[in-house]
């Protein structure tokens, strides 16, 4: 590295990845993805990046709470998905949505006060990096 730098390559990357484009055809794979029996393939539907509004909405009603944590976890999730997640029966499924960057504030608020003393601590966790990060750029 020392090396590098010295000739003057620097820390910049010597490739960058380019996601292939999204197509209709991978839209109706993820479309797919989410409606198969195996909820390992609709978690996958849920993790992407891509999926159309009815296919999130439709994961975040799943019977499978893995299903419903993975969408918990995706930050391209809209805001009114990951509401409906933030009221979901299951523990795990909240205490995602509570480490989501992307949960509107409105959704924070409520899993402040959850059941969960698990949720509760992770939305001060996730609170308390928001400061940390206000204090560095003061």
């Amino acid at each position: 590295m020392a090396a590098a730098v010295a000739r003057g390559v620097g820390d910049s990357p010597v490739a960058a990845f380019l996601s292939p484009e999204i197509t209709q055809s991978k839209i109706s794979r993820i479309t797919r993805m989410a409606s198969d029996p195996n909820p390992k393939i609709r978690e996958s539907a849920a993790l992407s990046y891509h999926a159309p509004l009815e296919v999130y909405e439709k994961l975040s009603r799943d019977p499978n709470e893995g299903v419903r944590s993975c969408l918990a976890r995706n930050q391209q999730a809209p805001c009114d998905v990951l509401r409906t997640l933030a009221k979901d029966s299951s523990e795990t499924v909240r205490a995602f949505v509570a480490i989501n960057y992307s949960v509107p504030e409105d959704a924070m608020e409520a899993l402040a006060s959850d059941p969960s003393d698990t949720v509760q601590r992770l939305v001060a966790w996730k609170a308390s990096l928001r400061e940390d990060d206000l204090l560095q750029l003061a």
